[in-house]
């Protein structure tokens, strides 16, 4: 069972749209897909209009199991265990020993899927370092800003930092430019800095994903992209970066394996 994380310390670049349409592609791919909201703003459950009574707070906290709080068949094999305003006060009413292994203890029990996919909330919380300290694998959007490749950078090397200090083995990372405009000096030279970005160059997923309105219409209407606007460029880019995913999500520079994070080192 593959485990992948989209995660960046940043806000605002289309960090849950990513997963949210990485989940909902692989499931329609015939894929088994759990789809975990760890972002207590529970954007993923707004964007799925799910209610449910039970969210990852009660999982974290033991007050229910990982299966009691999974909502099935939001989408056809696509399963999602929600988030909601009470996981802000998560991490005081965790343990102190081992709280950052919870998640990991929680969804051991969790089977009957071919991949788990988690978002996460714009911050190094506990709650995130369960969920880096649990996945393989790692998807960083970064905006086309300079701010968005500095915490792309940062979001990196602090993935590496704890897995180090937890002793865990490497994970595969995947930087993915979004909101790209090919006509703006911003987008051009946000471009320029991550090919030249010793961190993060060896990983970057090239084209990307292209600035397209119809994302935004198709969170506010409650759908994916592929049942709102099919034809569109955000479809085309998602589309394209799902079917790499489902490939194994490997960025090769020149014919080599690509560089990953490692427990021995501080960076790529």
């Amino acid at each position: 069972m593959r485990t992948i994380a989209v995660s960046n310390m940043k806000g605002g670049v289309g960090k849950t749209t990513t997963v949210v349409h990485l989940a909902a592609w692989l499931a329609d791919f015939g894929q088994r897909v759990l789809l975990i909201d760890a972002d207590p703003q529970g954007t993923v459950s707004h964007a799925f209009a799910i209610r449910s009574q039970h969210t990852l707070a009660d999982v974290m906290t033991t007050a229910c199991s990982a299966e009691a709080a999974i909502v099935r068949d939001v989408r056809p094999r696509l399963d999602v265990l929600p988030s909601n305003p009470a996981g802000f006060a998560l991490e005081a009413a965790l343990p102190p020993q081992q709280r950052e292994l919870i998640l990991t203890q929680q969804l051991a029990t969790v089977s009957g899927y071919d991949i788990i996919v988690i978002d996460t909330s714009p911050a190094m919380s506990v709650m995130n370092c369960n969920v880096l300290l649990y996945v393989d694998e790692l998807v960083v959007p970064v905006g086309m800003d300079w701010m968005g490749l500095i915490a792309a950078r940062q979001t990196l090397l602090s993935v590496s930092e704890i897995r180090r200090l937890w002793q865990k083995p490497t994970i595969n990372a995947v930087v993915l430019p979004t909101m790209v405009n090919a006509s703006t000096s911003a987008t051009r030279a946000t471009l320029a800095a991550l090919a030249n970005d010793p961190h993060l160059a060896p990983h970057v997923f090239l084209p990307g994903i292209r600035q397209c309105l119809d994302l935004t219409y198709a969170t506010s209407s409650r759908q994916t992209i592929w049942e709102y606007a099919p034809r569109s460029r955000g479809a085309d880019d998602y589309g394209n970066f799902a079917r790499f995913i489902a490939a194994g999500g490997r960025v090769a520079k020149d014919g080599k394996e690509p560089l990953i994070l490692s427990v021995h080192k501080g960076n790529s």
